[in-house]
C-alpha cells in the first residue's frame, strides 16, 4: 500500500480492506485520472478513502450541490478541484467517473460520463429507469468502456466459493431460486427516522433514501439491489416477468417486498426483501438455487456455501469467519485495475445491475397494477 488515508478522518476502512490494499497490483508508470459524482456520506466515508490506499490514482475532480462541503471534501482527500456542475467536471479528461449521487440521477449522470469518454463506476441501483440502464450498457458495450456496478458482495470469498461451483455447472440448468435479504438498521433509514453508520465521514441525509421523491423507491432501490445482482451473476438468469406486493408500514416507500419471478429459460423465483432487521443482527442474504442436477445452498448470515447434487457427489465447502462480511472495497480496485491494465476481469459487470434494473422496475408496476408486468 502506497497510498494514504488522511489522518483523523472517519471512515469504514477495516484493516481486513488495508491488507487488501497492499496485495492489489498496482501501477507504476501511470495514474488513472478519477471524478466523482456524488459526495455524499457512502463516497465520503468508503469510496474515496477505499480509493486513497491506492498510489496509482489521482483525484481530479468532485462534484457536490453543496460548495462548504465541497471545499472540506476537497481539503481533507485532495482533490484537485471540486464543482457543482457535472458537465464542467467531464471536461476534466478523466480515465473514470465513480457515481455516487442519489438514486434518479445514477442513470443520467453515467450515461454522461459515457459519452464524454469516461469509464463509469456506478454506485446501487444502477438506474431506477429501466431504459437508462438500458442505454448505459449500449454505450459502454458501443464505445469499449468499462462499466462497475458497486456490487460489494461479489468480490467476497464466501461469493467467489460458490460462483466457481456455479461455473463448473454442477447444478445443471437453473429451475428455481430462493433469494431472502434483510438489512439491519434498515427501519430507520427508509422510514426516515434516523441512520447511524460506524466510520460515517459526513452525517447520512435518511431523506435520500426515505422520500419518494428522491429516492424512487425504498428497500427495494436502496437494498434489495444487492441481491438482485447477485442472483443474476451467480444464476446468469435473465428476467421475463414480475408479480410483486409491497408494503410501506408507516413510511413512504417500500419496507417490505415480495416478488414472484419468471425467467427466459422457464425459471422461476421467489425473492424476499425485509428493511425492519433489529440493529444488533447481522446482514441476512441467503439464496437457494435449484437446478437439473442439484442445488446450492448459499448464506451471507451463517456463512454456507453447500452443493447437494442428484448423483451424490456433494461439496461442503469450508468457510473462513466473516467471508461474507460485507465489504465494498472490492469493485473500485476492479474498477481501477480495468482502467490501468491490470485486470481483464470486471466481477460486477454491467449487465448484473441491467438486469436487477429490468426486475424491480417491473417490481414497482406490478405492486402498483397488482397484475404481473413484463421486464
Amino acid at each position: 500500500m502506497n497510498g494514504e488515508i488522511p489522518e483523523a478522518l472517519p471512515s469504514v476502512i477495516t484493516d481486513a480492506m488495508v491488507a487488501e490494499a497492499s496485495n492489489r497490483p498496482q501501477s507504476n508508470d501511470r495514474k488513472a485520472r478519477i471524478g466523482f459524482i456524488g459526495i455524499g456520506w457512502w463516497a465520503t466515508s468508503n469510496h474515496i478513502p477505499v480509493l486513497k490506499l491506492r498510489s496509482d490514482i489521482e483525484l481530479v475532480c468532485a462534484c457536490g450541490l453543496d460548495e462548504t462541503v465541497n471545499k472540506k471534501v476537497q481539503n481533507d482527500f485532495g482533490f484537485d478541484e471540486t464543482t457543482t456542475d457535472y458537465e464542467e467536471l467531464l471536461e476534466h479528461q478523466l480515465d473514470g467517473v465513480v457515481i455516487a449521487s442519489p438514486h434518479p440521477w445514477h442513470g443520467p449522470h453515467a450515461i454522461a460520463a459515457l459519452n464524454a469518454g469516461c469509464h463509469v463506476y456506478v454506485e446501487k441501483p444502477f438506474a431506477t429507469k429501466v431504459e437508462d440502464a438500458r442505454e448505459i450498457v449500449r454505450i459502454a458495450n458501443d464505445y469499449g468502456m468499462q462499466l462497475v456496478v458497486s456490487h460489494g458482495w461479489h468480490y467476497r470469498p464466501l461469493t467467489k466459493k460458490a460462483k466457481a461451483l456455479m461455473k463448473e455447472g454442477l447444478v445443471g440448468e437453473v429451475e428455481h431460486v430462493v433469494c431472502h435479504m434483510a438489512s439491519p438498521g434498515g427501519k430507520g433509514l427508509f422510514s426516515g427516522e434516523s441512520f447511524e453508520y460506524t466510520g460515517s465521514y459526513m452525517p447520512i441525509e435518511v431523506k435520500t433514501y426515505s422520500d419518494p421523491i428522491t429516492s424512487e423507491g425504498g428497500y427495494g432501490q436502496g437494498q434489495l439491489s444487492h441481491a438482485l445482482g447477485l442472483l443474476i451473476w451467480l444464476t446468469g438468469l435473465d428476467p421475463k416477468a414480475v408479480f410483486a406486493k409491497m408494503s410501506q408500514v408507516g413510511s413512504q416507500v417500500d419496507m417490505y417486498d415480495a416478488i414472484t419471478a419468471t425467467f427466459k429459460n422457464g425459471a422461476i423465483a421467489t425473492i424476499s426483501g425485509a428493511a425492519a432487521l433489529p440493529d444488533a443482527a447481522r446482514y441476512q442474504m441467503d439464496m437457494r438455487i435449484f437446478g437439473s442436477e442439484g442445488m446450492l445452498n448459499f448464506d451471507i448470515d451463517r456463512e454456507r456455501v453447500d452443493l447437494y447434487r442428484h448423483d451424490g457427489e456433494h461439496r461442503l465447502l469450508d468457510v473462513g469467519k466473516d467471508e461474507g462480511a460485507y465489504l465494498c472495497d472490492g469493485p473500485l480496485h476492479n474498477f481501477v485495475e480495468l482502467i490501468l491494465g491490470l485486470d481483464d476481469t470486471n466481477l460486477s459487470p454491467g449487465y448484473c445491475g441491467l438486469r436487477a434494473v429490468e426486475l424491480l422496475d417491473a417490481a414497482y408496476r406490478s405492486s402498483r397494477s397488482g397484475l404481473e408486468e413484463k421486464c
